[in-house]
């Protein structure tokens, strides 16, 4: 087994050792069913003396319980049970369990706290980490939430398997998180690992985990996600009220969009959204482009938002953004639920490392993604929306605009000087290009308009709250019907 991980330097202080029964007493809401038959440790002296110690028969405890008034399934890591390793018993019950969620339809949480394979076993408990992953993603096929919680330690196999496949990944603070334990690598390299890497915080700073939080948060954060993720929108389509079109000049509209107090997408989910969990998981951190679950009225949705501020302000949208985007698209694909995307930008990054990244096959991928995507869409243009990036995020079921957003092939300036050759005919060629939401409504472009009185850096909060509104009745009536036909009215 991979056990006995020391404190590394650079690692903050670890939350208490929190055992298999303690969390889920401080989890769910009370008594819980266990789904766990008897097993026989046989003549082993270590297996024995492991049950003894930790008070379990194995080093995982499976069943259901009540979590703020929702049945889960749960399977959770008792660590003082060999190190919390998984050896073929322990692996059949997982298995099991992983099973039984799926045919009752439940979410599943899972609380790995595991220093890997039981090396004990060899490579017959080794190779078990294949077929519990099988069970994780037939039960993700389903439709099902999982939504993983890593604990001090989370190394090898059971980090590089299950731990790291959920919809929603958490860690609790401080906690070891890794694919090599620290100890491994020191007794093969002859020097201690860098120290602050395998650290629950640094890997959210850096893209891998979604939140960092202690046991006792635990039940509030599953309880926010699940009541997104398990939610949907209204099946009968909530009238919509006239757009209001209004007559702006464009250059007008376009000088508006670029105001540095216009609001964001960050204040629309401050201000008109509930239920908000920021996501990421994807490798790098992107402060150009938001992830996350949340709910507009009583509508639920995965979020993919540009946020023009960050782009603005040093981190321009590349290839690395547009596949944050396709982790949302794929996750609102895989759970059914309607997807969001909120468009606002100047346009992608100009470098050579985007170029080298892949950026345009990244926009041709979120394309085709979009336009292929079971679950309902819908798209706001929020502001600017200059090319590519634009684009990518573009084709949805429903698409709204603000009132002084628009959509051009590349910002005006540029365009002028293309086919001028000089950017100072901008104005005059953006009218020309129809870019403005009321000449996109006339086109069939976008479907309807969020009015801005006169201007949504004037009324921040409350033009957040009217696009939450729009939101939520552009998302209502979207659900029946198949994805194939969903899909053909799209195109």
């Amino acid at each position: 087994m991979q056990g006995g991980h020391r404190r590394k330097r650079g690692r903050g202080p670890v939350s208490e050792r929190v055992g298999a029964r303690e969390l889920l007493r401080r989890v769910l809401d009370g008594e819980w069913t266990s789904w766990d038959a008897p097993i026989d440790p046989g003549g082993s002296e270590e297996l024995i003396a492991a049950r003894e110690r930790s008070g379990c028969d194995e080093a995982v405890l499976t069943g259901a319980g009540a979590l703020r008034g929702r049945r889960v399934a749960f399977v959770v890591s008792e660590f003082r049970f060999l190190a919390g390793s998984i050896g073929r018993a322990t692996a059949d019950r997982i298995v099991a369990a992983v099973e039984r969620a799926t045919a009752e339809r439940l979410p599943l949480l899972a609380a790995p706290c595991s220093g890997g394979t039981r090396m004990q076993e060899g490579t017959a408990a080794f190779v078990e980490m294949a077929r519990i992953t099988a069970a994780v993603m037939a039960h993700r096929a389903a439709g099902l939430p999982y939504l993983v919680y890593l604990r001090h330690p989370t190394t090898g196999g059971v980090f590089a398997s299950w731990g790291s496949l959920g919809h929603v990944t958490a860690a609790e603070p401080g906690a070891l998180i890794g694919f090599l334990g620290p100890r491994v690598y020191e007794g093969l390299r002859g020097e201690p690992f860098p120290a602050g890497v395998q650290v629950a915080e640094n890997l959210a700073a850096k893209g891998l985990l979604d939140v960092v939080g202690g046991v006792d948060q635990l039940a509030e954060t599953a309880s926010r996600v699940l009541d997104v993720l398990c939610a949907r929108p209204p099946a009968e389509k909530i009238t919509e009220p006239p757009s209001a079109v209004a007559d702006d000049p464009v250059w007008d509209s376009i000088v508006r969009s670029r105001a540095p107090t216009r609001p964001g997408a960050r204040d629309l989910l401050h201000h008109g959204a509930t239920q908000v969990t920021p996501l990421s998981g994807t490798g790098r951190a992107e402060p150009g482009l938001v992830l996350a679950l949340a709910r507009f009225g009583a509508a639920p949705c995965v979020l993919v938002a540009q946020d023009r501020r960050s782009q603005r302000g040093g981190h321009p949208l590349g290839p690395a953004g547009l596949r944050v985007a396709r982790r949302g698209m794929r996750l609102a694909a895989e759970l059914a639920l309607p997807l969001v995307t909120v468009v606002d930008t100047p346009g992608a990054v100009l470098s050579a490392e985007a170029e080298e990244g892949g950026l345009g096959g990244e926009i041709a991928r979120c394309l085709a993604d979009l336009v292929t995507l079971p679950a309902p869409t819908l798209c706001l243009l929020l502001g600017e929306g200059a090319g590519g990036a634009a684009l990518a995020l573009l084709p949805a079921d429903r698409v709204l605009a603000a009132r002084h957003a628009w959509l051009a092939p590349l910002p005006p300036e540029g365009a002028s000087v293309i086919v001028h050759r000089v950017p100072d005919r901008a104005a005059e060629l953006a009218a020309a290009q129809g870019v403005r939401s009321a000449d996109l409504l006339r086109d069939g472009i976008v479907d309807a308009i969020v009015d801005e009185r006169p201007d949504a850096s004037a009324e921040p909060a409350e033009f957040c709250r009217r696009a939450a509104r729009a939101i939520e009745r552009g998302l209502s009536g979207l659900v029946p019907g198949t994805p194939a036909a969903r899909q053909a009215r799209r195109r």
